[in-house]
C-alpha cells in the first residue's frame, strides 16, 4: 500500500508502481513482483465526497486497513511520504500484526521542521547547527499553507472550489518550491494533479486534512512497534537523517518532496532492514497488478 502526499494524488506513485508490479520489465527478478494498492487519502480526488468530518490520521489508517481486508490482503507492506508518512506510521501502530514492513520518505525540508514537528538532533557540529538554523528559517517562510489549512481554511477553500486558476497556482507553487531544482516536476504532472483536484472539486477537502490533523485528539504520526521500518531522505544533509526515526538511508538521489514522481526506480528498490521477513513470507509477492482507490 502506497500513501501519497499533499498536494498530490495517487498519480504520485504510478511510475514507481511499474518496477513493483512488473520487475522483469525493469531489469528485476519476476519473483519480487507485488500487488500495489494506491488509495486516495480521504477528501482527495476520487475519495470524495466525504459524508462527515473527522478524517484524521487514525481514522484514515483504520479505513485503509479495512480496504486491504476487503481486497483480500491479510498482511501487507506500507509506504508513504509527507501526510502519507503519517498514515503509514499510524497503520503500523494500529495494526502491527498485519504489516510486514514499512518505509517512509522525506526531503531536505524535513530538517527545518526539527524542534516543531520533529526532534532536534543531538550532538550537532557547529556547521550542522548552522545548517539546522538555516533550514528552520527557510521552513518558517514556506509553511504558510500549513498554518492556513490548520487554522483558517474557509476563505481559501471557497477560492479553490471557485477558481481553476487558483487551484492550479496553489498546486504549482508547492511543486516548484518543494521539488529539488535539479529534478523539477514535469508540466504534465502538475496539470494532471491540478485537473484531478479541480474536476473532483476536492481542493478544499484535501486542505482540510491538515485541519483535522491539528484538531485530532492524538495528532501523532505513530509510535515505536516491532514492525521492520526504514526511511529515505532525498536531497538532504546527514543532519536531516538524524532528525528522523527510524534512521534514514544515507545515499539517495536528488528529488525533493516528490521522489516517486522523479525517481520511481529509487523509490521502489529501497533496501529493507535485515529483520524484515524473507521473500517467501511476503503475501503480496504475486503476479503484479496495480489498484488505485
Amino acid at each position: 500500500m502506497l500513501n501519497h502526499s499533499y498536494p498530490t494524488s495517487f498519480v504520485e506513485f504510478l511510475e514507481a508502481s511499474g518496477p513493483l508490479t512488473d520487475p522483469r520489465a525493469h531489469g528485476g527478478d519476476p519473483a519480487d513482483a507485488f500487488h500495489v494498492v494506491i488509495p486516495s487519502l480521504p477528501g482527495f480526488a476520487f475519495s470524495s465526497p466525504l459524508s462527515a468530518r473527522g478524517w484524521n490520521l487514525e481514522r484514515t489508517a483504520l479505513a485503509f486497513g479495512e480496504l486491504m481486508t476487503r481486497l483480500g490482503y491479510g498482511r501487507f507492506g506500507v509506504e508513504g511520504g509527507d501526510l502519507g508518512a503519517g498514515v503509514t506510521g499510524r497503520v503500523v501502530t494500529l495494526m502491527p500484526d498485519r504489516v510486514i514492513g514499512a518505509h517512509t520518505h522525506g526531503d531536505r525540508l524535513q530538517l527545518g521542521m526539527a524542534g516543531e514537528d520533529l526532534p532536534v538532533p543531538d550532538g550537532l557540529s557547529p556547521d550542522e547547527q548552522a545548517g539546522l538554523e538555516a533550514a528552520q528559517r527557510n521552513w518558517s517562510q514556506m509553511k504558510g499553507y500549513k498554518v492556513l489549512h490548520m487554522t483558517a481554511p474557509n476563505a481559501l477553500s471557497a477560492g479553490l472550489a471557485d477558481s481553476p486558476v487558483l487551484q492550479l497556482a496553489w498546486i504549482a507553487e508547492k511543486f516548484v518550491q518543494w521539488a529539488d531544482p535539479a529534478t523539477p516536476i514535469s508540466r504534465e504532472n502538475v496539470l494532471i494533479t491540478a485537473s484531478l483536484y479541480w474536476f473532483t472539486r476536492t481542493g478544499p477537502a484535501a486542505g482540510d486534512f491538515y485541519w483535522e490533523l491539528a484538531h485530532a485528539d492524538d495528532p501523532g504520526w505513530g509510535s515505536p512497534s516491532g514492525v521492520p521500518m526504514a526511511s529515505s531522505l532525498f536531497s538532504s544533509a546527514r543532519s536531516s537523517a538524524r532528525a528522523t526515526t527510524p534512521p534514514s538511508s544515507a545515499s539517495t538521489p536528488r528529488a525533493g518532496t516528490f521522489p516517486p514522481s522523479r525517481f520511481p526506480a529509487s523509490s521502489s528498490t529501497t533496501s529493507v532492514p535485515s529483520s524484515a521477513p524473507s521473500a517467501p513470507d511476503r503475501a503480496l509477492a504475486e503476479a503484479g497488478t496495480t489498484t488505485t482507490a
